[in-house]
Formats: structure tokens, C-alpha cells, sequence
């Protein structure tokens, strides 16, 4: 199978901001002395913003009112701002920077679906804003495991999802790509949640785009 599209999460996959986000979270945790426990942080992979909130609120949940959650994400949200000032692009991690260049240099287009909602700001810290045609906003789809945003940046890309290539670092991303109308997942990380994937990379530094990608400028001379 040749594809002729990439599509991207961001945290765990490009770059290493979920460190940024777990650190943003954690600290909410403790100011609400809410219990950190060993599974938390893969709890969180994947999950936008108010879902993650609930991860973190645990059975306290129904104590809060929905404007006292809203506060409470916003708050998060400020504090994970304030440490993306400091990403540069040797923030991100093995491979991305490279695959992301290979693609763009042939022409193969690009989206990001993310589920967070700094996204842009994020991909300008790191100086690959310009690798993206498309960032699908996460405010327009139901959370993942929904594969509604991998659906819709396939669509922004003018490419159809069985043609695109999608990479996640979560559970709940990979589940999103196999329900995406023939989308194929590659999986990159921890193979023991990944097993849906349809390949599982340790890193980007391990996928070969070559085996994969069709260059946009072979299809036109072959179309």
C-alpha cells in the first residue's frame, strides 16, 4: 500500500511537551492534594483537556460544579503555557524533525491531530509550523478515542483516510486512527499499549518513510 498523506499527534510523538503537560498536571494534583497514582500519567495520554481534568479529580469529581472545573483547567492550561515558552527544537524527539522534512521536501502534505489546544503555539516554539498544510482543531471533535479529528484533518488534506498515515503515542489515539475509515496506524512507543497499531515504532528515528509515502510529484507524473 502507498499512501499519499501524514497525519500527526503532537505529545509523545513530535515532541517532548508531554513532560510539560504532566508536570502542568501534577502540580494541579498536589495544590488539590489529589493522589498521583502509578497509572496516572498513561491515564492521561491522549485525553483533551477536561477529560484529563477528570482523570485528575478522580472520586471528587461531583464535588466540583462545571465552573469550578472550567477554573480549574484554565489554571492548568496558564501553567502549561508559561513552560512551552521555554521548547526549542531540540525539544523534539528522535526522528521527528527529520521525517517531517523528508515528507515536505517531497510534497507529501501534513496535518496535525492533536488534542491540545496550543498547538499552534507549540509548533511555532519548535520552528516546524511551516512542515503543516493543515492543524485540525480539537474544539470541533469529539476526544479521542472518537476519530472524528483524525477524520477531519484527512479531510482538510483533501486525502481519503484509507490513503493517510497517522502516528500516536496512546492507546486512546491508536483505537481513534482504526476507526477512521481505513486509516492505518503506526504506533510510537511502549508496544505493550500499542498492540492495536498497525506497526509499532520505538521512536520516529525507526519508521522509514520510504516504504510507505507516495512523492507528490511521482503521483502527478503517474496520475
Amino acid at each position: 500500500m502507498i499512501y499519499r498523506a501524514a497525519i500527526f499527534d503532537l505529545d509523545g510523538v513530535i515532541a517532548d511537551t508531554a513532560r510539560l503537560h504532566l508536570q502542568a498536571w501534577r502540580q494541579l494534583a498536589e495544590a488539590l492534594q489529589r493522589p498521583w497514582a502509578d497509572d496516572t500519567e498513561e491515564k492521561l495520554k491522549g485525553l483533551e483537556r477536561m477529560a484529563s481534568l477528570n482523570v485528575i479529580l478522580g472520586d471528587e469529581n461531583s464535588n466540583f460544579s462545571e465552573e469550578g472545573k472550567f477554573a480549574l483547567a484554565a489554571r492548568k492550561n496558564s501553567r502549561y503555557q508559561e513552560l512551552i515558552r521555554s521548547l526549542s527544537p531540540k525539544d523534539l524527539l528522535p526522528g521527528a524533525g527529520e521525517l517531517l522534512a523528508w515528507l515536505h521536501e517531497r510534497k507529501i502534505p501534513i496535518a496535525l491531530a492533536s488534542a491540545s489546544k496550543n498547538a499552534p503555539a507549540v509548533l511555532q516554539a519548535l520552528g516546524i509550523a511551516h512542515y503543516f498544510s493543515s492543524i485540525a482543531d480539537p474544539e470541533q471533535s469529539a476526544p479521542k478515542p472518537s476519530p472524528d479529528i483524525f477524520l477531519a484533518a484527512a479531510q482538510d488534506l483533501q486525502v481519503e483516510p484509507e490513503l493517510c498515515v497517522a502516528f500516536e503515542d496512546a492507546t486512546a489515539g491508536v483505537t481513534a486512527i482504526k476507526a477512521a475509515n481505513g486509516m492505518t496506524a503506526v504506533g510510537v512507543g511502549n508496544e505493550d499499549s500499542l498492540r492495536e497499531a498497525d506497526y509499532i515504532v520505538c521512536s520516529l528515528e525507526e519508521f522509514e518513510p520510504r516504504d510507505f509515502f507516495l512523492s507528490a510529484i511521482r503521483a502527478a507524473t503517474i496520475n
